[in-house]
Parts: C-alpha cells; sequence; structure tokens
C-alpha cells in the first residue's frame, strides 16, 4: 500500500513529465503554424510550460525526489512522433488548435487533482504550484477557444476550399 507522501511524488512527478511531452509538442505546433498570432500565444505557452516545469521539478526536489526518466523518455518518444506526424499532415491549423485544446484541458483536469492530493497531504507549496500552472492552462485554452474560426477557416485554405 502506497504512502500519501509516494502518492503525492508520483503526481508531481507525472504532472512534470506531462509538460515536458507538452513542451516538445509545442515546438511541432510552432513550427507548424502559419497565423502569426497564433505562433505568438504559442511561443508565449511555451516559456509559461518551461516556468510551469521548473515549478514542479522544484517540487520534487523538496520531496527529496528527482523527476522519472522512465516517464519522460515515454514522453518524449510520444511527442517526437507527434512530431513527425504534424510535419507530414495537411489541414495543420485546425489540427493544432484541436490538439492543443485537448491538451490544455488534460493539463487543467492533471492539475485539478494535484492540487487535491497536495491538499490532503498537507502540502500547500504544490497545491499553490498546481493551482498557478492550472491558471495558465485555463488562459491558454480559453485563447486557443477564440481561434475555432480561423482554425476552421485556415484548414479548409489548406485544402484549397474557400469560405
Amino acid at each position: 500500500m502506497a504512502t500519501m507522501q509516494e502518492q503525492l511524488v508520483k503526481h508531481i512527478d507525472e504532472a512534470y513529465a506531462m509538460e515536458q511531452n507538452v513542451l516538445r509538442m509545442l515546438d511541432g505546433m510552432i513550427e507548424t503554424t502559419d497565423d502569426p498570432q497564433m505562433k505568438q500565444d504559442l511561443e508565449h505557452h511555451k516559456a509559461e510550460t518551461e516556468g510551469q516545469a521548473e515549478r514542479l521539478k522544484a517540487r520534487l526536489e523538496a520531496h527529496g525526489e528527482s523527476p522519472s526518466m522512465v516517464r519522460e523518455a515515454g514522453g518524449i518518444v510520444a511527442a517526437l512522433m507527434k512530431e513527425v506526424v504534424d510535419l507530414a499532415r495537411s489541414e495543420k491549423a485546425g489540427r493544432n488548435i484541436r490538439d492543443g485544446y485537448a491538451t490544455e484541458h488534460m493539463e487543467i483536469a492533471s492539475y485539478q487533482l494535484l492540487e487535491r492530493v497536495a491538499q490532503r497531504a498537507g502540502d500547500g507549496e504544490t497545491a499553490e504550484v498546481a493551482r498557478r500552472n492550472r491558471a495558465q492552462e485555463e488562459a491558454m485554452a480559453e485563447k486557443l477557444e477564440r481561434y475555432w474560426d480561423k482554425a476552421a477557416d485556415l484548414s479548409l485554405a489548406e485544402q484549397g476550399i474557400t469560405t
């Protein structure tokens, strides 16, 4: 039976691995996005994501742990495979927004859970990191939400269809 501390560290580590994966996904999205405003928002969020990962790593270290190389390696492989597929696929604009929107909501859910586990473990600092990171994810999801019409038009245009 795992202890509360072990569960907390596992959730922090999973969130850290998730952010490492997202950083690689963002690289691919930035590379395949032509719209200047979308690209700027993605680049800004990449910088935020780097900060999120650093805060999570610091929380792991506060618990005497370091990131799991196994979890991180799995995320790296998945992100690299997605990047290769992204470069080859058509309708990049729409799929980037779709994938980004889905990813932001997965991150929001992960931080909701991490915050609650941290609270139950009596770790207010980790709970605050989860809240802070989640707020940035929610803001990015809202930005992406505003791009749905533009993404649909760009996806259609990439296929030679005008609206």
